[in-house]
């Protein structure tokens, strides 16, 4: 394809309080030619589920190429050939101990960090995550580092009894021993992080102003036009679908502003959090996708909902708090329960694979482009067993791992394994983390 104009991978558009990236281009390629070859960038990303996962529907019968999903993993039946199922992979640092952090607190506190949380009641203390030292290495290429986002705060759900247990069951990301990097929860904070001028507003303050704001798009309608003028047709298009996305996600936030009001406008929640998890869910990752595809970060933790919570899920037909039904002392009504939330869950991730796998990045898609993992820090949520944990990884991080298969590791091989093999990935040479053992064999078959 042809351009009339050569434009840097940095380039943005302007206006007054925003600054919109843009995704590959193909008039980004003699840009890109002077540097080295054309390469789309891989992205990293951890998308933690809690309470453990009903594993009677999570494991496969057999290993090898996927063939027949389980129950809950039916929802990824039209992406099994974009996953790699792992089982026996432990947390050992998860394990009891005589400390304040409680179970809950221990398997999210040590998830991406893989140490021991600190045994005291007063401090807290882990050990910096593995997304954060990737961040450390990719951030310099990006305008954000990395991006921490969730769904539910403890404190806000009245679900956390004390300040060292919220901050092992609210984060997953650590920058320091004792900094824990808080997860976005609001999407019009998100969406301001990534689009606005850096600055922060209360709700008091976003309400008014979005009482007479435009879209973010209308502030940098003149970059825009100058620049379409310059690009060939396919990068017009390119260009179109992006900017279409971005406001259908502007769309989505003012129509889950006004859902709220109709719902209870006495309600003291963030501004703009949908009251439906499904529609929170997709607003959040409609975002994410903009940003990797606009490469303003390469690094995600994604909390779902808070490790221990007990949120109901009323527009599936469980009133019921997620946390007690997962101890279940063996009774099949509850236990049905449980894995028609897993079943909620991996549904919505499976909707956002839907939408990375539909955007192009030369000859692949930006799930190709991606390694995700999907799990929880507990297996058994009954028991909180920390052995074969609920593990896969969405993606071929590039065409660097062979997807479509379940493949199962030796028993005990620490979770710190697939991280460190991960972080070589992201191009971050490691020699230990956590409590790795070596990389994990297996994931390349070519």
């Amino acid at each position: 394809m042809i351009t009339r104009k050569s434009l840097s991978r940095r380039t943005l558009l302007r206006g007054a309080g925003a600054a919109v990236a843009l995704p590959f281009l193909d008039a980004m390629v003699p840009a890109l030619a002077a540097s080295g070859p054309k390469k789309a960038p891989v992205r990293m990303a951890i998308v933690y589920v809690p309470n453990g996962i009903m594993m009677d529907g999570w494991n496969p019968d057999y290993e090898g190429k996927l063939e027949a999903l389980p129950r809950i993993l039916k929802p990824l039946e039209a992406h099994k050939n974009d996953i790699l199922q792992i089982g026996n992979l432990t947390h050992n640092t998860g394990r009891a101990l005589l400390d304040g952090a409680g179970d809950h607190g221990r398997c999210s506190g040590s998830y991406l960090t893989g140490v021991q949380v600190k045994k005291t009641l007063v401090d807290i203390k882990a050990s910096v995550s593995c997304d954060q030292l990737v961040a450390n290495e990719v951030g310099k290429h990006t305008r954000l580092a990395s991006l921490e986002i969730g769904l539910e705060d403890a404190r806000q759900a009245g679900d956390c009894d004390s300040g060292y247990s919220c901050a092992y069951t609210n984060n997953l990301a650590w920058r320091s021993e004792t900094q824990p990097l808080p997860p976005i929860l609001d999407p019009r904070a998100l969406f301001e992080r990534l689009f606005g001028d850096g600055t922060l507003l209360s709700p008091e303050a976003r309400k008014a102003q979005a009482a007479e704001r435009r879209s973010i798009l209308d502030f940098v309608r003149g970059d825009t036009q100058k620049l379409k003028s310059d690009l060939g047709p396919t990068d017009r298009r390119k260009l179109d679908e992006y900017l279409s996305s971005i406001r259908e996600v502007e769309r989505q936030m003012e129509k889950a502003a006004s859902d709220n009001q109709q719902i209870d406008p006495k309600m003291d929640k963030p501004y703009g959090v949908p009251a439906d998890f499904a529609e929170h869910f997709r607003l959040m990752t409609d975002m994410v996708t903009i940003a990797f595809q606009a490469d303003l970060t390469r690094v995600l933790t994604f909390l779902v909902t808070r490790e221990g919570t007990s949120r109901a899920y009323r527009e599936i037909g469980i009133p019921d708090g997620h946390h007690p039904l997962t101890h279940h002392m063996g009774k099949v009504e509850l236990m049905e329960k449980v894995r028609q939330i897993n079943e909620y869950h991996t549904a919505q991730f499976a909707a956002w694979l839907t939408k990375l796998k539909s955007i192009q990045e030369g000859d692949s898609t930006l799930l190709d482009n991606s390694m995700i993992v999907y799990g929880a820090g507990l297996s058994d949520g009954n028991r909180h067993t920390h052995e074969d944990l609920p593990t896969l990884i969405a993606g071929r991080g590039g065409k660097y791992f062979t997807t479509g298969r379940r493949i199962v590791c030796r028993r005990e091989t620490p979770m710190c394994n697939l991280f460190l093999t991960m972080m070589d990935r992201m191009g971050l040479q490691m020699e230990h983390f956590g409590d790795a053992t070596g990389r994990l064999d297996g994931l390349d078959l070519s």
